[in-house]
């Protein structure tokens, strides 16, 4: 259902875009795409997204306001030079609040290098940062990778995983890597807007192997499967 949502919103947002050039085509407006910040809808628009995807995460709420912030600074609404000094700041008041009120939102889960998934799936997000996470003797139920002006590498090559599974991810202007086991077969669905997926995967012999489906979006950015 995720990858559908994500599919979905972004058939939403090119509609608009070919909706728009087309009024332009019979006057009835002046649709432009390259207006002043429209660079910061790809910083807006995933973090959106994962917002309304998986629910409130200190990654995407950030990147969200960084890229109206940062959209609201190229349109001339607010000063950049103070716009540039907020940033820094606001950063800092979210990880404090997120700290503070971890296990309101969070639970006791915590993104560990040995994350444990038994049970259920977790999320990883990287948005201006890079980050590796690695699962060793658990089972692997699944997960979602952000991945937005940064880079996520997870190692599932000694993770427990025996039945099929979904690993949702979207790479914008960012890079995943995915480290599989052998005894694995790996199923890409990708929806590539100048990315793509590089799947280097073995593909185990047995023909009952479990199967890692990968659904992924990839703008501007990569994923790599290895």
């Amino acid at each position: 259902m995720r990858i559908k949502t994500s599919n979905m919103l972004w058939g939403l947002f090119f509609i608009l875009i070919g909706v728009g050039f087309a009024g332009n085509a019979f006057n009835l407006w002046n649709f432009e795409l390259f207006f002043r910040g429209w660079w910061t809808l790809f910083i807006i628009i995933p973090c959106a997204i994962s917002l309304i995807q998986n629910g409130f995460r200190v990654s995407n709420l950030a990147g969200l306001i960084i890229g109206i912030m940062l959209l609201m600074s190229s349109q001339g609404i607010v000063d950049g030079n103070v716009m540039g000094k907020l940033i820094v700041p606001f950063i800092f008041v979210l990880i404090g609040f997120s700290m503070i009120f971890k296990n309101m939102f969070h639970g006791d889960r915590s993104l560990h290098i040995d994350v444990k998934y038994q049970g259920g799936a977790a999320e990883h997000s990287a948005i201006f940062a890079g980050n590796r996470y690695q699962v060793t003797g658990e089972k692997f139920m699944g997960t979602t990778i952000n991945a937005i002006f940064g880079g996520v590498d997870l190692d599932l090559r000694n993770a427990i995983i025996d039945e099929d599974i979904v690993i949702n991810a979207t790479a914008v202007f960012g890079g995943i890597d995915i480290l599989v086991p052998a005894n694995v077969k790996v199923k890409v669905s990708n929806v590539p807007i100048f990315g793509g997926v590089d799947n280097k995967a073995g593909t185990s012999p047995d023909p009952n192997a479990p199967i890692i489906f990968l659904n992924s979006t990839c703008m501007f950015g990569g994923i790599d499967i290895k």
